[in-house]
């Protein structure tokens, strides 16, 4: 039987009929998160239904907070979240960092706000958000940045607006989160060279591109022409130029290594990585850099070796968001039950992925 599609499987979940009905009834049974704004939604929101395969589906607003995803401002998912007082809790002084990101928050003032020790609220903040005070804040400084820059603010500004203490440090300390230079940002990306390199691989057609911090697309496609098209949708104003003679003579290099690992199991090689996401997604990724080859984790265990053992559903939402395919190896990432799970180019090429390192691993 044909593996099923991402939008079929999102059609087939009970949930997704709820959500095309607005069943005002299903509202606080769970929420609906839009791979593609970044915002998560009660069911009954009148906002226009997103595509199926755009949708991710949480059990609360605490679990899509956690995968990187904001509160919709039009149906405000989190007012019906009041159930438990400690997430309620998390959920203002997460709304009061929001507010004074820009302001140096130690743990002592949130903890003495919250009413609790310093290493009490660390531990339920984690739990509830998926990500330490530190790291939301950081997040939310990183936002306030990015949206200074799209308003035409300076760098040197921005800088300054979003709480940074001066720009000497900007690169280090948006580490991940802007993957590009900050005027390369305030201008949508336009300028930006972006270079990409196609192979024909043992599992597939498979792209690489790199900006100048790093390799920051590695796709499995059906041929050339679709993975030119899905690096036009994820940089649509960056100038894409394929690599070659005339081009980033090391990338093409880097994708040889990648394709000698895939076709005899040489080592994987260790290139410099252009990674983009959120906070939470980016502990999750560096995590699984740090599984070895043959070996796999659940999605739990993952959750719990970062911090935050109750964002389960989280950390196999930042499986599914990760674009560096093989460099970041989600492939190592199974359910609870050892079944593999999801993986977004499909699971024949995770079983053959797993099959050769632990073939590998047995030689």
């Amino acid at each position: 039987m044909a593996e099923m599609s991402a939008a079929e499987k999102v059609q087939a979940d009970p949930r997704y009929r709820k959500v095309r009905e607005r069943d005002a009834s299903a509202d606080g049974a769970f929420v609906y998160a839009v791979m593609t704004t970044g915002v998560f939604c009660r069911p009954s929101c009148p906002s226009r239904p997103a595509r199926p395969e755009n949708i991710a589906f949480f059990d609360s607003g605490a679990q899509a907070m956690a995968a990187g995803y904001r509160a919709c401002l039009r149906c405000r998912p989190l007012a019906l979240e009041t159930a438990d007082p400690q997430i309620a809790r998390m959920q203002d002084l997460a709304a009061f960092i929001s507010a004074h990101a820009d302001e140096p928050l130690p743990l002592k003032r949130l903890a003495a706000r919250a009413g609790m020790s310093p290493f009490h609220l660390q531990r339920t903040f984690k739990a509830a958000l998926g990500v330490s005070p530190k790291d939301f804040q950081a997040a939310e400084r990183l936002k306030a940045f990015k949206s200074n820059l799209r308003q035409g603010e300076s760098i040197l500004e921005a800088t300054f607006d979003a709480g940074y203490g001066s720009t000497s440090r900007i690169y280090e300390q948006i580490d991940g989160g802007l993957g590009m230079t900050p005027s390369a940002y305030r201008s949508g990306g336009a300028g930006e060279t972006i270079v990409h390199a196609v192979r024909q691989t043992a599992l597939g057609a498979l792209m690489m591109a790199a900006t100048d911090r790093g390799v920051c697309f590695v796709e499995f496609g059906a041929s050339a022409e679709d993975l030119v098209r899905r690096l036009e949708r994820e940089f649509p104003r960056a100038t894409l130029q394929p690599a070659g003679k005339d081009a980033d003579e090391p990338l093409d290099a880097w994708m040889a290594a990648l394709d000698d690992h895939l076709a005899s199991g040489r080592p994987k090689p260790d290139l410099p990585l252009d990674l983009r996401g959120t906070a939470f997604q980016i502990r999750v990724w560096r995590f699984l850099l740090s599984v070895k080859p043959g070996d796999v984790v659940s999605y739990s265990e993952i959750a719990e070796a970062i911090g935050a053992p109750k964002a389960v559903r989280a950390a196999a939402s930042a499986c599914a968001a990760n674009r560096l395919a093989v460099l970041i190896p989600c492939h190592r990432a199974l359910r609870a039950d050892g079944s593999l799970g999801g993986y977004r180019w499909g699971l024949e090429r995770k079983r053959a992925l797993l099959d050769a390192e632990r073939g590998q691993r047995a030689a």
